[in-house]
């Protein structure tokens, strides 16, 4: 992974006139946004407008038809996904996707390879992994599952797991899809105290999120997209106060 130094609120990530579509329906459509280092961005908007589709085309899941996504400065749109993730940018998926006959501690083993040169690694190294992987392993509250496939894991724990599988890499971006949803209420405390201490630290963060409750508690800004285009890209208040997209996004209440 790259560790060139940017300054905390300078661009680490930057999406320029993206646009994707399917068929003759615009799912991106001239997208430009900036992911700042060490901010929280959430992006929000009603279903279908365009979130996990802006997520694939950044993760290199899904090919763009036009635009720029620049990663410290370099064009990665269109790169392969393992290739993408290597630069520092991880993500979670709405389905989980672990590998459920692996256990806790493998299947986040192996995320971390994603973080990797493929090459031999040194004895430290492989004691840095570890002790990485164990502290993982406390912070995500499944120390004592480690063990356990990740089929035989409650939905609170797999949600976790999918977590501690980015946090192990040291990933500098987080591109997070839904990852509250579900959660009970001490697995919602344990979810948000990660993702604020792990800001502190300086990881940079995008969360694709309906829970208004995480939106206003996390977010150091508020990208607003609708039918594939970016309303807004603002401080919180400014966009949850916006009268025409609490419309957009709760409907008419009138």
């Amino acid at each position: 992974m790259t560790s060139t130094t940017i300054a905390h609120g300078e661009p680490l990530l930057q999406v320029r006139n993206l646009d994707k579509s399917f068929g003759g329906m615009k799912a991106v459509d001239d997208v430009t946004l900036d992911l700042r280092a060490g901010i929280v961005t959430t992006l929000v908007g009603p279903n279908g407008a365009g979130k996990t589709t802006l997520f694939n085309l950044i993760t290199g899941n899904l090919a763009r038809d036009s635009g720029e996504v620049e990663w410290l400065g370099q064009d990665i749109a269109g790169g392969k996904p393992h290739l993408i993730a290597r630069r520092g940018i991880m993500r979670t998926y709405q389905d989980l996707r672990l590998f459920d006959s692996m256990s806790v501690w493998d299947n986040i083993m192996s995320a971390t390879e994603y973080g990797l040169l493929p090459m031999p690694m040194s004895s430290a190294a492989r004691h840095r992994r570890k002790e990485r992987i164990e502290e993982v392993l406390e912070r995500t509250g499944l120390s004592d599952k480690r063990d356990t496939r990740a089929l035989d894991l409650a939905y609170a724990e797999r949600k976790f797991l999918s977590m501690a599988r980015i946090m192990a890499t040291e990933a500098r971006l987080w591109l997070l899809d839904e990852p509250a949803s579900g959660l009970d209420p001490n697995s919602y405390e344990r979810f948000l105290k990660i993702l604020r201490d792990d800001r502190e630290a300086g990881t940079t963060i995008c969360i694709i999120e309906h829970n208004l409750d995480i939106v206003i508690g996390i977010s150091d800004r508020i990208a607003f997209l609708d039918r594939g285009r970016l309303l807004a890209d603002a401080e919180p208040d400014t966009v949850l106060n916006d009268p025409e997209l609490a419309k957009i996004y709760f409907g008419d209440q009138s």
